[in-house]
């Protein structure tokens, strides 16, 4: 009989430190282009010992008998990570199968055949209305076509989590792990949703006709949304050639020399295989953090810039003496997505736009309109989409997961028509939304405190820089809603972002 050899919290972390740095490594050289197929499993494999019931039932003894807040909270987050593993241990080949098809998975359009993901980047620089639809529609349905491989693993991750947690509710478990209540969030930002609809309503009747031109539909399908957040008319003004010198000049401002930080490497090129969507992998703060973006010109090159930033310089911001769980391991990502969310909101700054690419007042302000116009787009299509996630979750034992509500909710809510068979794809796990959501409250009340500490030019003070590298040494330690009280905040005060989405 085999036996299980149990480590104690220190050695665990230290070995599971190990473990994730080599999982983020390989996610990022698949998400970069490096490497045509994803082999997680042969890592998880190779840490299989990490991840046991055994050693789940000693993290979790050890847990209930700390008396530290900190140190039980430390434990907590283990043992949640090895809850996580075990189930990666059984999925982790089935998500390399399912990486792999969509990595090799190949689009036709006009003689020429993309990869999936290629294609999903080429929405963003189409100029023909016509071609984006048509591309549009054969990614979707290529993409749809691995629905039922997602919808498999999702249902077996979900069995597997009620199985090791005890608890059969997903939203439940949600909840306790973010210490929050999903659905009084749902409940204030959908009141947040009605009552900017008005302001919203104005500016995509006048952007969306700017965007898409004279041959868009009334209703354009989900489609043309990259194009739309790329702002490519503008194209000429927010060159691709330019972003990175920008970025980084504006990041200065604050007092952050981002190439100057030894933890933080960039990736800013493009290739074919290369996800389009930008994020940082931070596979060791402070040490290792990957910053990853795919240029392709407008104005969104340089918002995903500044938003992976915040997150990087956060990552790579911690305190070094802080333990390794509060360096990289968090309840959810509320806390991080804060920074990133305060870092991109300079681009809705008019005087941003004057600064750095020369327009006038007038100009400025209209570019700074359309970066508002952009944020209150997202914002409302995340807000359908946790309504829709609550829906799906609330009835998955019942009917083991439907589309059902996944395009009403969202046409409805931002004026785009999105597709049902969109509704895998376009799901994150873990409530990521309510995240998203929760960093948009936060981050907008963190602006009201800069705005009103520092001046309405908080966003090129030294000041605000000193401010946020405060907040970044501490990690992954506070919670969203800690940060929330520091600012003089309830964590469910709307009332900044309500202002921010009214444009008053």
């Amino acid at each position: 009989m085999t036996t299980v050899s149990v480590r104690t919290p220190a050695e665990y972390e230290s070995r599971l430190q190990r473990y994730l740095f080599e999982r983020s490594e390989e996610s990022r050289a698949v998400r970069v282009g490096e490497k045509e197929t994803s082999d997680q499993a042969s890592i998880v494999e190779r840490y299989a010992d990490l991840f046991s019931r055994e050693q789940l039932d000693g993290l979790r003894a050890t847990e209930e008998q700390a008396s530290d807040p900190d140190e039980r909270e430390r434990l907590y987050r283990l043992r949640k990570t090895c809850e996580g593993g075990l189930i990666a241990a059984e999925l982790t080949a089935r998500q390399d199968e399912l990486e792999n098809g969509l990595l090799a998975e190949r689009v036709s359009f006009e003689q020429e055949e993309l990869p999936l993901r290629s294609a999903q980047a080429k929405l963003a620089v189409l100029p023909s209305y016509a071609d984006r639809e048509e591309l549009g529609a054969l990614q979707a349905r290529s993409s749809a076509g691995f629905n039922p491989d997602r919808l498999e693993l999702i249902a077996a991750g979900e069995a597997l989590e009620a199985e090791l947690t005890g608890d059969p509710d997903p939203i439940a478990r949600s909840e306790e792990e973010k210490r929050i209540s999903l659905r009084d969030l749902s409940r204030v930002l959908f009141e947040t949703s009605e009552a900017t609809e008005a302001k919203y309503l104005e500016l995509r009747e006048r952007w969306f006709g700017r965007l898409l031109g004279p041959d868009a539909e009334e209703l354009p399908s989900s489609y043309h949304v990259s194009y739309v957040r790329r702002l490519s008319p503008l194209e000429s003004t927010y060159t691709k050639d330019r972003a990175t010198e920008i970025c980084l000049a504006t990041l200065a401002d604050l007092g952050f020399d981002l190439a100057g930080e030894q933890g933080i490497r960039t990736d800013l090129d493009d290739r074919p295989q290369k996800a389009p969507r930008a994020c940082v992998i931070a596979s060791d703060p402070p040490r290792v953090v990957h910053l990853i973006t795919r240029a392709q010109g407008g104005l969104h090159d340089y918002q995903a810039f500044l938003h992976e930033a915040g997150h990087a310089l956060h990552y790579a911001g911690c305190d070094p003496a802080l333990p390794y769980t509060y360096r990289r391991i968090s309840r959810d990502h509320a806390l991080t997505e804060i920074y990133s969310y305060i870092v991109e909101a300079i681009t809705r700054e008019p005087e941003w736009h004057q600064r750095y690419f020369g327009l006038s007042e007038a100009d400025a302000a209209a570019n700074a309109e359309a970066a508002a116009f952009l944020e209150s787009l997202l914002f409302r299509r995340y807000e359908a989409k946790l309504r829709f996630e609550l829906a799906f979750w609330g009835r998955f034992g019942e009917d083991g997961g439907t589309p059902d509500g996944y395009s009403e909710l969202l046409t409805q809510a931002t004026g785009v028509r999105y597709f049902p068979d969109a509704y895998l794809s376009d799901m994150d796990s873990g409530f990521y939304s309510a995240d998203y959501l929760r960093a948009w409250v936060r981050a907008a009340q963190l602006r009201h405190r800069l705005v009103d500490d520092v001046g309405p030019d908080w966003w090129r003070r030294r000041e605000t820089g000193e401010l946020l590298r405060e907040l970044f040494r501490e990690g992954t330690k506070p919670t969203s809603e800690e940060i929330a009280a520091r600012l003089g905040f309830d964590p469910l005060d709307i009332g900044p972002l309500r202002t921010e989405l009214s444009g008053s």
